[in-house]
């Protein structure tokens, strides 16, 4: 499947305003629910109560992907997000393109939005609590402190 076609950027100050492809997301997700477009590493992620569920760099949609939804992107051939680390190719298999009809078709946007959202919050609850920003500490009753 070929990239995404660029789209042009808005004119806000350079690296600061969102991509209008990037701003577009709101729309084609509104099946789904507000999301928000936060930036990241060269690219934004795309949030959903919090929870990060795609990934857009140089205007190209990736979705959260796992074992459980991986053959529903495999049968589309949509590639995994690639990208070079310290000179060499590396690829995030948890993040893999967007198809097509996503843009077009609200009832796709729904089901791969949900799909996406689902493995994110498979992801999300598989690791530790203190790697989710929680610690035992700060997810128990507070603590008295002496005077």
């Amino acid at each position: 499947m070929t990239q995404r076609p660029a789209r042009p950027r808005s004119t806000g100050a350079p690296g600061r305003s969102p991509s209008l492809f990037v701003q577009s997301l709101h729309e084609v997700f509104s099946p789904l629910g507000r999301v928000e477009a936060r930036r990241m590493f060269g690219g934004h992620g795309l949030y959903h109560q919090d929870v990060m569920l795609a990934l857009v760099v140089r205007d190209t949609l990736y979705l959260k992907a796992d074992a459980a939804s991986q053959t529903e992107f495999d049968a589309l051939g949509l590639p995994a997000f690639s990208y070079q680390r310290e000179g060499r190719p590396a690829t995030l298999t948890s993040f893999r393109q967007a198809p097509e009809t996503i843009f077009d078709d609200t009832e796709q946007a729904l089901h791969w939005g949900r799909l996406a959202y689902e493995a994110a919050l498979r992801a999300h609850q598989a690791k530790p609590a203190r790697a989710r920003g929680r610690t035992p500490a700060t997810s128990a009753a507070p603590r008295k402190t002496k005077r």
